[in-house]
C-alpha cells in the first residue's frame, strides 16, 4: 500500500553541490541506520515518525546500506519515503557488503554486526564489479526504488585495492551514463579515505567521526578534498554519543565503546563553554562540520522523532563568531 504523508513539513534546508555533479544534500543528511534497530529495536511506527519528523523539520537527504539491519533499514526508509516527490529528496546507500542467506543463524545480528534483527542473511564483503553491481540491484529492490542518487564504497579499508579497481570504477560507470548521480567511499579512517581521493573519481567521501567538534583527525583529508574538488559528507557528529548531551555522562560512549578519560574531558570542556556562550553542545556539535567549505552535509542518525526534530533545528541555527572562538580556544587546551 502506498504510504500519503500526513504532513509535507516547511521548506528544505539549505542544499549543498557534490562535487562537480548536480546532486544537491540538505545540509542535515538522515542516517538511518538507527531505524534499522541500531543496538535496540524500532517499532515500524517509530521509525515512519522519525524519516516524517525529519522530512518536516527540512531534511531532504536519507543515508542507508544494506549493512543496516541486514536490510531493514533500506525497506524502512523506502516505505516511508514512498508518497512524496521523487525529484524532491536524495537518498545514498551503499556497496562492498552483499546479504546472503546464514547458513548458521544464532537468532539475532547483535553480536555480530549491532543490530537487534534476526540473523537469517549475513555479511559477505565483495568490492568487485559484479559484486557492486548485485548490491546496488537489491538495495534498489529493497527500496523501492528505481534510482539511488549517491552510491558510496563501504568500509573498504581491507580491500583496497579491490575498491580503487573494481568497486569505485563500476560506480564511475553508472554515474557516467547516468544511472547514478554521485560516487563516493565511506569509512571512519581517514588515510584510506585520502588514498581513494588520490587515487580515484569519487565526488565525495563519507567520513565517520573524524570531523567532529572533539575529533579533528580529518583535517588533511579536507585539504586533499578541497583540492581536488571532492566534497566531505561528515558523519556521526556525535561521536557515538560522547556529545549528544549537554553534559558527556561519565559511560559517555566514543567509537562505540567508552569514552577515554583524556577524551571524556575534552568534551566536558566544550560543554562548559557551550553553556557560557548560551548553546547546549549538541547544538555546537551539529553545527560544526558545516564551517569547513570542503563539507556538504552534516549525517546524523536517529531513531526518535524527537531526535531527528532537535537535529533539525540545531542544523538550522548558525552559531556566532565568539562562540566558535571559545570553542577553538577549548578544543586546544
Amino acid at each position: 500500500m502506498t504510504h500519503t504523508p500526513t504532513s509535507r513539513g516547511g521548506a528544505a534546508l539549505p542544499a549543498r553541490t557534490l562535487g562537480a555533479t548536480t546532486v544537491r544534500v540538505t545540509e542535515l543528511g538522515f542516517g538511518a541506520a538507527p531505524v534499522g534497530n541500531l543496538y535496540r529495536p524500532v517499532s515500524d511506527e517509530d521509525a515512519r515518525a522519525t524519516v516524517d519528523a525529519a522530512w518536516d523539520g527540512g531534511v531532504r537527504y536519507f543515508d542507508t546500506a544494506p549493512h543496516y539491519g541486514l536490510g531493514l533499514s533500506e525497506r524502512r526508509l523506502g516505505a516511508a519515503l514512498r508518497g512524496r516527490p521523487r525529484d524532491e529528496y536524495v537518498v545514498s546507500t551503499k556497496v562492498g557488503r552483499l546479504l546472503v542467506p546464514n547458513g548458521a543463524p544464532t537468532g539475532s545480528d547483535l553480536a555480530t554486526g549491532g543490530f537487534a534483527v534476526p540473523d537469517d542473511l549475513t555479511r559477505r564483503r565483495d568490492y568487485s564489479r559484479d559484486g557492486v553491481l548485485r548490491s546496488l540491484e537489491s538495495s534498489l529492490a529493497r527500496l523501492g526504488l528505481d534510482r539511488v542518487d549517491v552510491v558510496y564504497v563501504h568500509d573498504p579499508e581491507d580491500h583496497m585495492d579491490d575498491a580503487i579497481s573494481e568497486a569505485v570504477p563500476a560506480l564511475c560507470r553508472l554515474r557516467d551514463e547516468g544511472v547514478v548521480g554521485a560516487v563516493g567511499a565511506g569509512m571512519n579512517l581517514v588515510e584510506p579515505l585520502r588514498r581513494i581521493v588520490a587515487e580515484s573519481d569519487v565526488d565525495a567521501v563519507m567520513v565517520a567521526g573524524r570531523w567532529t567538534l572533539a575529533d579533528r583527525s580529518a583535517a588533511p583529508l579536507l585539504a586533499d578534498c578541497a583540492a581536488r574538488g571532492v566534497s566531505v559528507v561528515a558523519a556521526a557528529p556525535f561521536n557515538s554519543g560522547l556529545l549528544a548531551r549537554r553534559w558527556p555522562p561519565d559511560d559517555a560512549r566514543f567509537d562505540y565503546g567508552l569514552a577515554p578519560a583524556p577524551l571524556l574531558a575534552l568534551a566536558r570542556g566544550l560543554a562548559r563553554t557551550c553553556d557560557e556562550a548560551g548553546v547546549a553542545l549538541p547544538h555546537a556539535a551539529m553545527r560544526f562540520p558545516l564551517r569547513a567549505p570542503e563539507v556538504a552535509c552534516v549525517v546524523a542518525g536517529f531513531g526518535r522523532p524527537e531526535h531527528a526534530a532537535s537535529g533539525a533545528r540545531w542544523v538550522a541555527e548558525p552559531l556566532d563568531d565568539a562562540a566558535w572562538a571559545a570553542l577553538d580556544a577549548a578544543a586546544r587546551s
